[in-house]
């Protein structure tokens, strides 16, 4: 996974993003949350498209995310301590034990 050192809110250092795809996203989900915002009509259900403000809000939000490389919001928490990310225990990872056969099975195969 990539690591980006820019604050994902601020405007994008990644050379990948075109800033006219990122602005034309930005207008269209303002629009969309205005719209959702105020208009009832907005926030209803289509029998042609489905939910509204699932394509007016939802679909352009993540749309705008995944320009971005679906990267998470920034935390306060990740910059501080970085080395803390996920510990692996030190020994070697559990093996199943060989299983005995049981009375059943050996019973079941000698009346066979």
């Amino acid at each position: 996974m990539r690591l980006s050192a820019a604050h994902p809110n601020r405007p994008s250092a990644d050379p990948a993003v075109d800033p006219r795809v990122e602005q034309a996203l930005r207008y269209v989900v303002a629009i969309g949350a205005v719209l959702v915002l105020l208009l009832p009509a907005a926030r209803a259900f289509s029998a042609q498209i489905g939910w509204l403000p699932l394509w007016l809000l939802v679909m352009p939000l993540t749309a705008w995310w995944a320009l971005h490389r679906f990267r998470l919001p920034w935390r306060a928490q990740d910059e501080a301590s970085p080395a803390s990310a996920r510990r692996r225990r030190a020994g070697a990872q559990a093996r199943r034990r060989a299983r005995p056969l049981a009375a059943g099975v050996a019973s079941a195969a000698r009346a066979a």
